[in-house]
């Protein structure tokens, strides 16, 4: 049976069923089951899933989208700037410590989700009774981090091209200062960080690259006897493949780093011993 990926508002995407075999084409409307109701969503991948996936999906590809269902939905879609600015009224009554980001009114009218950012947990209980009064359909508040929030609302990091979170980056995973430090890269902020404020989520696309260039060479710092003299090794360098070394006159050389290795380069302990440094 074929799975469906459909895009909603804002990037966000579900999975359906295409238990009725109707012909889909992508970059097409269609409506598709929502919770309690119907939602409008493009088509933006079609693949035939195996059995453990279609265990995973509940939802089912209703029809394709008419003319008159677009109709509605850029209606949904003016009403939601309205909803936003009436909930931030009521976040502003309620003295509520959130961020409002997003809305998305559902397609047939029956829910319309408000989403937010906050550094605590929230108690919004009479937020949704008040807003539910205004509406008068069902209110879902979904609280969401500064890099849904990115993701949301896309954009193109310092690099030139368009945000990974929006393009292709379906789980965030643990990004640590640690990941930089292996990289040699420098730990400023402004440098480290992307659009969300957080640390940039490509600092773990080349990492184990990067440890594995590094293994059998000295950190930055060490002290090395290479050919019958003594080094510092002052830095490595990914791109060229290379090591940077000074020796006791502060003269510089900079050797590839395979060179570096079947060298069997030395490494002072310290102490006046030295360990010879394994081959690769």
């Amino acid at each position: 049976m074929e799975i469906v990926e459909v895009k909603f508002k804002s990037l966000r995407k579900e999975l359906f069923l295409n238990a009725k075999q109707l012909y889909l084409k992508e970059g097409n409307y269609c409506i598709v089951e929502a919770d309690r109701g119907e939602d409008i969503g493009i088509i933006m991948d079609i693949y035939t899933g195996s059995g453990e996936e279609l265990k995973d999906i509940e939802k089912h590809i209703l029809r394709h989208a008419t003319d008159s269902d677009m109709k509605e939905i850029e209606e949904a879609h003016r009403k939601e700037d309205e909803a936003l600015e009436i909930c931030q009224q009521k976040v502003d009554e309620h003295n509520l410590p959130m961020k409002l980001v997003d809305v998305e009114w559902q397609f047939d009218g029956n829910k319309i989700t408000f989403y937010f950012t906050s550094d605590k947990r929230i108690d919004f209980r009479e937020l949704v009774r008040d807003l539910a009064a205004v509406f008068k359909t069902r209110i879902d508040l979904r609280q969401i981090g500064v890099r849904d929030e990115a993701r949301r609302f896309d954009g193109v990091g310092m690099c030139g091209r368009r945000l990974c979170c929006s393009l292709f980056i379906k789980n965030f995973n643990p990004i640590t200062l640690k990941m930089a430090k292996e990289q040699n890269l420098p730990l400023t902020p402004a440098k480290i960080s992307g659009v969300c404020g957080r640390l940039m989520c490509c600092l773990a696309f080349e990492l184990d690259e990067y440890k594995d260039f590094m293994k059998g060479i000295p950190k930055s710092g060490s002290n090395v006897r290479y050919k019958g003299k003594q080094y510092r090794v002052e830095k490595t360098n990914f791109f060229k493949r290379s090591v940077v070394m000074t020796d006791m006159d502060g003269e510089t050389v900079e050797i590839p780093a395979r060179s570096f290795l079947d060298e069997s380069v030395e490494e002072d302990s310290g102490g006046g011993e030295k360990a010879q440094k394994p081959r690769q």
